[in-house]
């Protein structure tokens, strides 16, 4: 009798099914561990409240804001030195000498030609006398015909010659006065004396070393007029000198107080653009207060130029700005989107209004308030937004949206931008300008586990995070990046 075999294939089947089934269930109990509880493998950020602050970075050097150069305006071997480095010096104060003998002789030698000159103007004076009279004379006898006619005219050139003698030597006292003025002026040249009260910085001369003075003198020493004021130069790119102004507040540190935060502004940007390698910079002045004369000129500054600072406003990551789900399309950000209802006190309260103009502001946000509730509820459903076509056609470009923004703004706030100062309205056209014409974007929110486009008005940024107003609150996740999916 023989026995069936059982066929093995089924059970085989079924073995290798439950392992697969088995393998996927680990798969997926390991991936939805891995993955965030919320947010469905997105990464998130946080809406929050808080200061950005703009800056231009760039270094510089400190130097005093008053530095003068000291030379020789004789020549000659040094005699002395009287100051040192450091040293604290007033204005006339006498801080080295020449030797004075070369000098000293040239003196004399021009007063005994002073002396010789004055003697020729005593001995032509006496000439043009004994001329005179000799004149008057024979103009007498040429009266009564004793002489002839010649003799007199003799008598007169002779006399004209006299005068012209003592002016010429009467002159030739003067130029050697002026040589005895200048032989002095070079002994008094020799002591050399600050010119300024201030600090000595260099001192680039040693006793019995022959200074030569020339069309360049050289520098024998710096002094610095006042360290308690102190500068920095710093070389700005041209694509950030636009945003540097005078009075911008400027804060630095230097590698000897690395703990220390100084504080400066900026006195001047100046035009003399300078080139270094097709790159074109222009030099900017920051004035920097320094009581207690702990910063030293020479020292290098990393300064940073605060241009634009919001304190207390909403802010988002950049990282926010841009991202965009895998497939998804990010919905045209329109120029006239973000309201402008919650920046409108804000830059209102930066004008410090009295009480009339704050009735006048009310006043203003009241009637704009009702005017854009009265819009919305004329607009039938499905019509587009602000700044889309009403009834098909080519929509209005940005920058048309724009200008009628800024047209309805001047016409709705006339009445309140008449009470204000000249300051104040200077102000406020900046604050409207700058809400009028700010770029658009558009974040992603978690809304349920699922991201949704929001359009935002985007204000300044400082590389990290960026001001934004919109339908945004404070607390809101936005979504700044994706998961990767395990390896």
């Amino acid at each position: 009798m023989s026995l069936a075999k059982s066929n093995p294939r089924p059970a085989r089947r079924l073995v290798i099914a439950a392992v697969v089934l088995g393998l996927v269930a680990l798969a997926w109990w390991a991936w939805s561990a891995r993955a965030p509880e919320a947010g469905g493998g997105f990464r998130t950020g946080s809406v929050d409240r808080g200061d950005v602050r703009v800056v231009i970075s760039a270094t510089g050097t400190l130097r005093a804001t008053t530095t003068v150069d000291v030379g020789s305006q004789v020549s000659g071997q040094m005699l002395e030195v009287l100051v040192d480095f450091n040293d604290r010096v007033e204005k006339g104060q006498p801080i080295a000498r020449l030797d004075p003998a070369p000098f000293e002789s040239r003196v004399k030698q021009t007063e005994a030609d002073l002396a010789s000159a004055r003697a020729s103007v005593n001995e032509a004076e006496a000439t043009l006398k004994n001329a005179e009279a000799d004149y008057l004379r024979k103009s007498d006898l040429a009266q009564r015909q004793l002489i002839a006619r010649n003799e007199l005219d003799l008598a007169l050139a002779n006399r004209d010659q006299a005068r012209a003698r003592v002016v010429s030597a009467r002159a030739s006292v003067l130029q050697r006065q002026a040589a005895v003025d200048n032989a002095r002026l070079d002994v008094a040249y020799t002591v050399i004396r600050s010119p300024v009260d201030g600090v000595i910085l260099l001192r680039a001369v040693e006793p019995g070393q022959t200074v030569a003075a020339s069309f360049q003198t050289p520098v024998l020493f710096q002094i610095a007029e006042d360290l308690g004021q102190m500068q920095i130069d710093l070389s700005i790119d041209e694509a950030d000198v636009g945003q540097i102004r005078e009075g911008l507040p400027v804060s630095f540190t230097v590698d000897a107080f690395r703990d220390r935060q100084f504080e400066g502004r900026v006195k001047q940007v100046r035009l003399s653009a300078t080139s270094t390698a097709n790159v074109i910079s222009y030099p900017v002045v920051v004035q920097v207060d320094n009581p207690d004369l702990s910063l030293l000129p020479g020292m290098t500054a990393s300064a940073e130029i605060v241009v634009d600072r919001r304190e207390d406003v909403l802010r988002v990551p950049n990282a926010a700005l841009r991202f965009t789900p895998p497939g998804a399309e990010a919905p045209a950000a329109a120029p006239g989107r973000g309201g402008f209802g919650p920046d409108l006190p804000r830059v209102a309260d930066g004008l410090q209004l009295d009480a009339s103009q704050r009735a006048a502001f009310d006043a203003a946000m009241t009637a704009m308030q009702e005017r854009a509730a009265a819009r919305m509820q004329q607009r039938p459903a499905g019509a587009p937004g602000a700044g889309g076509p009403m009834g098909g056609g080519t929509p209005p470009s940005a920058e048309a949206i724009r200008q009628r923004m800024a047209e309805a703004f001047n016409r709705g706030f006339a009445e309140f931008r008449a009470t204000l100062s000249p300051e104040q309205q200077a102000r406020w056209d900046q604050e409207i300008r700058a809400l009028t014409t700010a770029r658009r974007g558009v974040v992603w929110v978690l809304d349920q586990g699922q991201p949704r486009a929001v359009p935002v008005r985007l204000g300044v940024s400082d590389g990290t995070v960026s001001e934004v107003a919109g339908e945004l609150k404070e607390g809101d996740a936005v979504i700044t990046g994706q998961e990767r999916p395990a390896a």
